[in-house]
């Protein structure tokens, strides 16, 4: 089995997509007492995929390394993202939070033959460009370390020569990046997120981040072509949305018998109530509800710019506010205008963790934990391509889609 090694885990997102891949952690690193008091409750409760995760809390900056097996096959983590964030202060490389340079010393260190990074949309923003860069080359040429008293730019400045120098030695890898939203791969959020991958400089075989498996276009077939979605909801004609507006030319061009043959290659893009449709309401009065983390949280309310996921698309971006922040990420909104707050294990399944999965903490700690997470099936794709990369697997055409249906 191939050996991975988790940094800045969290609650464990990403951790559990890399060890369905085929990994088996041989360290998982979190500074958080929650998010690891999370990960070690599951293990108690006996969750298959974090059993027998080595769990560090601590700094990653702290940890022995050498205390490791030699041949780790990949490092995957997302390093803390407020620096980057739309909602941070946008410090990036003068914020004392920015990890990568940490991430990019594990990588000297390890020598893994793969790495795998994940951060959010902000860090791509054009104001990041040459940061982001300076990311993908230290990550490139891991030992072309920064010298003490040099300026982030002129090292970018070194790096970038020797980037470009006929022939190199020592350790390096080729790097990829790209941004990805966890709704064209079946998780039913519309989550945009940075993916860096790298690939040690001895593996040969050619690599791609994975293509989309879902599509807006094929949710809105479902909804406003052939009206499946709400047949498969019992939703009456009478109860049924309208097609918006600013989508009806596309939903007109989508009637088109030659159109609807390509989109049979993708799923339609998952929904709250696709996601939702078989738990009960978190009522006030839980008492009955056996699924764990499943419960009301009161005080939900719209206001302009706070208005919360509509219940037939995906969900917007969860983040980790406590009562979520401006657009209502942690809110769904009802058909007739209602709103609540999802319940965590609701969250939960927006992130596709599994229903056995427990968040310890209160709502408020929980969704902090939920918000600053990984989807697990978003990282279990891109752990599988790199698994089957390591592996030389060539990568499996996508055939007997469902018609561009969801399988929820």
């Amino acid at each position: 089995m191939m050996q991975s090694v988790e940094l800045f885990a969290g609650a464990g997102g990403l951790a559990m997509g890399v060890a369905r891949a085929g990994f088996k952690h041989r360290a998982v690193l979190e500074w958080d007492r929650w998010a690891c008091d999370t990960i070690r409750e599951n293990q108690r409760n006996g969750q298959p995929l974090v059993k027998g995760w080595p769990v560090y809390s601590g700094d990653v900056r702290e940890f022995d390394y050498s205390s490791l097996p030699s041949g780790i096959d990949l490092v995957a983590g997302g390093p803390p993202c407020q620096p980057f964030s739309i909602g941070g202060k946008h410090r990036a490389f003068n914020d004392d939070r920015d990890m990568f340079p940490a991430s990019v010393a594990v990588v000297r260190q390890l020598q893994p033959r793969a790495f795998l990074f994940e951060n959010v949309r902000g860090l791509a923003r054009q104001s990041f460009s040459n940061y982001l860069e300076y990311i993908k080359l230290q990550l490139s040429f891991p030992e072309l370390v920064r010298k003490r008293d040099e300026e982030w730019i002129d090292h970018l400045a070194r790096l970038e020569r020797y980037s470009t120098r006929g022939k190199r030695n020592g350790l390096w890898y080729r790097v990829h990046h790209r941004v990805l939203n966890a709704a064209d791969f079946g998780v039913p959020q519309k989550r945009e997120r940075v993916f860096i991958v790298g690939f040690r400089s001895d593996i040969q075989t050619e690599w791609n981040f994975p293509d989309a498996t879902h599509s807006l276009d094929a949710l809105l077939v479902d909804q406003f072509v052939t009206g499946e979605y709400w047949e498969r909801h019992g939703v009456s004609k009478r109860a049924r949305l309208k097609a918006p507006e600013r989508l009806a030319g596309r939903i007109g061009a989508l009637h088109s018998h030659s159109l609807l043959d390509e989109l049979g290659q993708k799923d339609a893009w998952a929904t709250v109530r696709d996601t939702l449709a078989d738990l009960p309401s978190p009522a006030k009065d839980h008492s009955s509800i056996k699924l764990p983390n499943h419960r009301f949280q009161p005080g939900a309310r719209a206001y302009p710019g706070h208005t919360g996921s509509p219940l037939d698309e995906p969900a917007k971006t969860l983040k980790a506010g406590d009562h979520g922040v401006p657009g209502g990420e942690n809110m769904v909104a009802m058909p007739d205008g209602s709103v609540r707050y999802f319940s965590v294990r609701e969250s939960a399944r927006l992130q596709t963790f599994p229903d056995d999965y427990t968040f310890n903490g209160s709502w408020s700690e929980a969704m902090r934990q939920l918000g600053n997470a990984v989807p697990v099936e978003l990282g279990h794709t891109v752990a599988k391509s790199i698994a089957n990369t390591l592996q030389g697997k060539a990568p499996k055409a996508r055939h007997g889609a469902s018609n561009g249906r969801a399988s929820r």
